[in-house]
């Protein structure tokens, strides 16, 4: 896994400030992968509620990561019972490290 612990903390750490204790957070894509170069931060970001606002929910989570750790590129996929399963949820905790 090409993420520090130090990150995974922090990343763990802000998903539960953002969206409670019951949050879920799974790293997947290239960073999962050590030979690998470069590549984005991809999160599965799994709640136990669903929000008012997602995408408003997942922009604010990505700007506290963005001051969290500095300058990177995330993408996240929020999941909460108010979205349906979708392949891409399959695929990322399957493939994924959950933090």
């Amino acid at each position: 896994m090409r993420l520090t612990t130090e990150h995974a903390d922090i990343i763990r750490q802000t998903a539960r400030r953002r969206f409670g204790g019951d949050v879920r957070v799974w790293l997947f894509g290239s960073r999962v992968d050590d030979s690998a170069r470069g590549g984005d931060i991809d999160l599965l970001v799994e709640i136990g509620t669903t929000p008012d606002n997602s995408f408003r929910e997942s922009v604010a989570f990505e700007t506290d990561l963005q001051l969290a750790l500095g300058d990177q590129k995330f993408d996240i996929l929020l999941r909460h019972p108010g979205i349906p399963e979708a392949p891409i949820h399959r695929i990322a905790r399957k493939t994924g490290v959950e933090l």
